[in-house]
């Protein structure tokens, strides 16, 4: 381990090129764009490969190929980059390419700001691309555990084949902090890929051929191929779902949230506590899968308000909240949009103010 005051574009990117990663292909925009500069002089330091290729459409389709030729590989991009890389998002879904995905998202609709958000949730974690495909979807608090989720994200890739999401912002993107960095895997240890890999084809049998296609024939085929799909996301909720929870364990207001603001979240609860207000925090870390179970296991008959947080209007993962309580109580919901920051101030304002809106 080494110990380093960087910001969290760069943690980001020492992380991926510590997990092994190869290749990056991506396009500049802000606010990752202090990733790709890093790794343009990083990657060809330990061996690796970086392409600014001409658009994000084109960066997706170039870690298709590299995922198939063996390479860890990965891209970086904002809100409307990552728009654009959906095509390419289904395809590699669709033939179980492992890769990862850094989004530090940036306010929206369309172009949008350069602020914090947490707008891109619905499309990181429900609309990637034609066909229903899903990807892995993960988001860090804070920058040391973005160098922890970054650097698993490509084995969780490479164990499931799958592309994995990790949704960021400008608030932990451009924020500075002393950080503890992995060592460099020794590539000779990373997963062995051989049965599935293009190769060198030594025969003319048809049967022989090794090839990379997301349209299976007969309809019978493609179907069997999304029972796999959905079988591979039973197994996500059941191995791979990941939260925290914070003073919940005696909790009468309970906030729900996740990436940046599940840290400013944490400080309000704190603040909240010091006034005698007994709130917790339920912070998803694992997005999809969501965690729905546990979020629906929480003890409701103590519980007397239940607040979503989030730094986008309208609530996003507002909706799964509310698919998790289940109706056991009403979900409230404090939002900023736009770019404009949650403070912890504001959340300790509003959750005091529906308290005392409704008697408690």
């Amino acid at each position: 381990m080494s110990t380093k005051f960087i910001d969290g574009n760069v943690a980001m990117a020492e992380a991926a090129v510590a997990a092994g990663c190869r290749l990056f292909a991506g396009f500049p925009i802000t606010p990752q764009s202090p990733m790709p500069e890093y790794l343009s002089g990083r990657l060809p330091e330990v061996g690796g490969s970086f392409i600014q290729a001409e658009s994000e459409v084109v960066s997706a389709n170039i870690l298709l190929g590299a995922s198939y030729g063996g390479l860890r590989c990965m891209t970086s991009t904002s809100g409307p980059g990552f728009s654009l890389m959906a095509e390419g998002i289904s395809f590699i879904i669709g033939c179980e390419a492992p890769c990862v995905f850094i989004d530090v998202a940036r306010p929206g609709p369309g172009m949008g700001g350069i602020g914090g958000c947490s707008q891109d949730y619905l499309y990181a974690v429900k609309g990637l691309g034609a066909g229903g495909g899903r990807a892995f979807v993960i988001s860090p608090s804070t920058i040391q555990e973005a160098v922890h989720i970054v650097y698993e994200s490509f084995d969780i890739a490479d164990r499931y084949r799958t592309p994995v999401v990790v949704l960021t912002d400008k608030l932990l993107a451009a924020t500075t902090e002393v950080v503890e960095l992995p060592p460099l895997r020794a590539l000779s240890e990373l997963p062995d890929k051989s049965s599935w890999l293009i190769t060198k084809r030594d025969s003319m049998k048809f049967e022989d051929k090794r090839i990379c296609q997301s349209m299976l024939l007969p309809v019978s085929s493609q179907e069997e191929f999304c029972i796999k799909l959905a079988d591979k996301y039973k197994q996500w909720e059941e191995k791979e779902t990941r939260y925290e929870e914070f003073m919940l364990e005696d909790a009468e207001v309970v906030l729900f949230a996740y990436g940046s603001v599940g840290r400013i979240v944490r400080e309000a609860v704190r603040q909240l506590r010091k006034e005698g207000v007994k709130a917790g925090l339920f912070r998803p870390v694992t997005l999809f899968p969501f965690p729905r179970k546990q979020i629906g296991s929480l003890h409701y008959e103590r519980i007397k308000k239940a607040i979503c947080v989030e730094m986008a209007i309208p609530g996003q993962m507002l909706e799964d909240v509310e698919r998790s309580v289940k109706g056991r109580i009403e979900v409230d919901f404090y939002g900023r949009g736009g770019g404009m920051l949650v403070t912890p101030e504001e959340v300790v304002c509003h959750v005091k103010q529906q308290m005392e809106g409704s008697g408690d």
